[in-house]
């Protein structure tokens, strides 16, 4: 479920070992977070020659576990904007890869008067943690990497972190992520 970089990258995997693979996207392309020249180019090479098929524009509704060997994995299907029911399969096994979420709940973050967005923690440009969406700045408390979500990849977190020492330093530095490249390893 899902055909962003996880899936992709498993997808990959999987069919590398023999396995055939189907996508499940809620969007009306494969790879949305993809450019479309990269996606299409993708396309092409990466699932096209392979046993991959995809159903585009409908969500996982009801994912019901199977026992391996026994009963298969069934996904139900709705249509993304209807919320129809229009299709049911059934497979040996299901990998959702829809996103990551952040590990901030038992940080006592709450305790401190910080509120998190969907637990991610709301950060200025310079790495300080804000006590809220366009909140104050909390004095002294810095956040990088997932837990802060603004890109959640390990070169983005490293980049941030060190806006954050230099900031801590009394160095003015603010990451511009749009100059973050992303990358896919398949």
């Amino acid at each position: 479920v899902g055909s962003g970089y996880i899936g992709l990258e498993f997808s990959d995997v999987y069919t590398a070992l023999g396995s055939e693979v189907t996508f499940i996207e809620a969007l009306p392309d494969l790879m949305p977070g993809f450019d479309r020249e990269i996606a299409k180019l993708a396309e092409r090479i990466l699932i096209k020659p392979r046993p991959i098929d995809y159903r585009l524009g409908v969500f996982a509704s009801k994912v019901t576990p199977g026992i391996p060997g026994v009963k298969p994995v069934t996904i139900e299907m709705i249509d993304a904007n209807t919320k129809e029911h229009v299709e049911t399969i059934e497979v040996d096994a299901c990998m959702v890869a829809t996103g990551r979420s952040p590990a901030t709940k038992d940080l006592g973050l709450e305790d401190m008067g910080i509120d998190t967005v969907r637990g991610f923690v709301q950060t200025n440009d310079k790495m300080q943690v804000l006590d809220g969406p366009d909140g104050k700045v909390v004095d002294g408390l810095y956040c990088i990497g997932d837990a802060n979500g603004k890109y959640m990849l390990a070169h983005a977190a490293s980049a941030q972190g060190i806006s954050a020492v230099e900031n801590i330093v009394g160095r003015e530095h603010m990451v511009n992520h749009e100059h973050i490249p992303a990358s896919c390893f398949t």
